[in-house]
């Protein structure tokens, strides 16, 4: 087992394939015997085709899924039920809509047995971390998407996580938002340095925010090819980065490798569609 993995933090796959039961008795599987090891502090973006699968090592991370063989481990402890220590940031709003912004953000310290005051207090200095200040009695819908965004990071944060798992996080935003999202990410990572596993389709995202990207194959999933990210921290602006000669040299790189797989899933689909056209 990798030292790396013992770490607070540190995520380890060994040989992990997850099968899902289908409608008719049979099982789709979804991950096939992937291995990958992510370092503690280590940003992580995984990309690949649409339905591969991606998602589910961050459900088989938080302890959400518990994999058909193989093994996962977070801190060096394998993962047997839900993980100590895992924040996860969800593509569509996690966000209690009765709840104001405030109640929301502390929510988590709550649950963990902080005193209502101190929770009530932290929540609030994450709002303003966040740039929310003065929003502490708003509702969920009373917010653009950026902005619930930013109180989803403030309430998976405040519980200080050793891991963060995010899920497409900024993929219904405009690309504006999406940018300034980016940053703002970046910024919060820069203080308590998780580990994050970042599932995104932008591979332009994934370059500009991680330090190493993993592309997975067409479903069932497993791991194609790990870049490291050799680009300077900090990053700055995540608009700036992408004009770095050394960015262009790397997404040409893993294009290359996802293409592909992207080419190969959307040829599946396609036939599938055929058949069906044809059997209609």
């Amino acid at each position: 087992m990798s030292d790396t993995s013992t770490r607070r933090g540190g995520v380890q796959f060994s040989g992990v394939t997850k099968r899902f039961p289908t409608r008719d008795g049979s099982e789709k599987t979804a991950l096939r015997d992937v291995d990958l090891v992510i370092e503690p502090g280590m940003f992580c973006a995984v990309v690949g085709p649409t339905g591969c699968g991606k998602s589910t090592t961050l459900t088989l991370a938080a302890g959400l899924y518990r994999p058909s063989a193989g093994v996962v481990r977070v801190s060096g402890e394998v993962v047997d039920g839900i993980t100590n220590g895992a924040g996860f940031v969800f593509q569509n709003d996690a966000l209690l809509p009765w709840k104001s912004i405030l109640k929301n953000v502390a929510l988590g310290p709550i649950f963990r047995g902080v005193p209502k005051k101190q929770a009530t207090e932290e929540a609030r200095e994450w709002l303003r971390t966040v740039g929310l200040a003065g929003f502490e009695d708003y509702f969920p819908y009373q917010l653009s998407g950026g902005m619930r965004k930013r109180v989803s990071l403030a309430a998976a944060l405040i519980n200080k996580p050793s891991m963060l798992l995010m899920d497409e996080p900024f993929s219904a935003l405009d690309v504006q938002t999406r940018a300034i999202m980016s940053n703002e990410l970046l910024r919060l990572w820069e203080r308590t340095r998780p580990s994050v596993i970042f599932v995104t389709h932008d591979l332009e995202e994934a370059i500009a925010l991680a330090d190493r990207v993993v592309v997975m194959t067409a479903g069932p999933a497993t791991v194609k090819a790990v870049f490291d990210i050799d680009l300077p921290r900090p990053r700055g602006e995540v608009q700036e980065i992408r004009f770095h000669p050394r960015f262009l040299d790397l997404y040409q790189q893993i294009w290359e490798s996802l293409r592909e797989e992207v080419e190969q899933a959307y040829s599946r689909t396609t036939s599938v569609s055929n058949l069906k056209g044809n059997a209609a």
